[in-house]
């Protein structure tokens, strides 16, 4: 049965996954979290960080650890080809309706319409891992008493030097050891 709920729920988080692998955390979130309460938020953020770090789309990572912390081997490939399924699907028919329909204007205007709402759902993401990252709960309102000062420290640093072209590897490295730093001078 839980292989079932686990291919299904990410068979829904892949069809309305629009945008790439950030746009999938918080469907991803809705299912694991909300939804079915597989994971908690930390868990789920930890997930996605391992899902970054790792080779591959984001998106499939995130569904192959969540079936895999849930139920193995078989969890994890209910999961992914859950999440899989759909695009296949998709892809296979739009690149039949592109190849022929390709230059209508419509078609140039729905895609064109998807934007905005793909860079909110990634804003939406975002807010929520910063509030996580930055006072460690899980919503707003946040408490200023919990506020984490690495994170603030941190976070501006890292935007900056990935704005200057920094690449991801180095950012993760110098930002875990300068966790690490700050957490030794005892810094909250």
């Amino acid at each position: 049965m839980l292989y079932w709920e686990l291919f299904w729920s990410f068979v829904q988080v892949g069809a309305f996954c629009v945008g790439g692998g950030y746009a999938s955390m918080p469907l991803i979130q809705e299912q694991v979290i909300d939804i079915h309460g597989w994971l908690t938020m930390q868990e789920f953020i930890d997930i996605f960080t391992i899902s970054q770090m790792t080779p591959g789309p984001i998106g499939i990572n995130a569904a192959t650890f969540v079936g895999t912390r849930l139920a193995g081997l078989p969890g994890a490939i209910a999961a992914t080809a859950g999440f899989v399924f759909p695009s296949v699907l998709i892809v296979i028919f739009l690149s039949h309706l592109f190849y022929k329909y390709g230059d209508v204007a419509a078609v140039r205007g729905l895609l064109n319409g998807l934007r905005p709402a793909v860079v909110a759902l990634i804003c939406s993401a975002g807010l929520g891992f910063i509030i996580l990252a930055l006072w460690n709960q899980e919503s707003i309102p946040v408490e200023w008493s919990r506020l984490d000062w690495r994170g603030c420290i941190i976070l501006p640093l890292a935007f900056i030097a990935l704005q200057r072209g920094l690449s991801v590897i180095k950012l993760l490295c110098l930002s875990g050891i300068l966790g690490l730093f700050l957490g030794i001078l005892g810094l909250p």
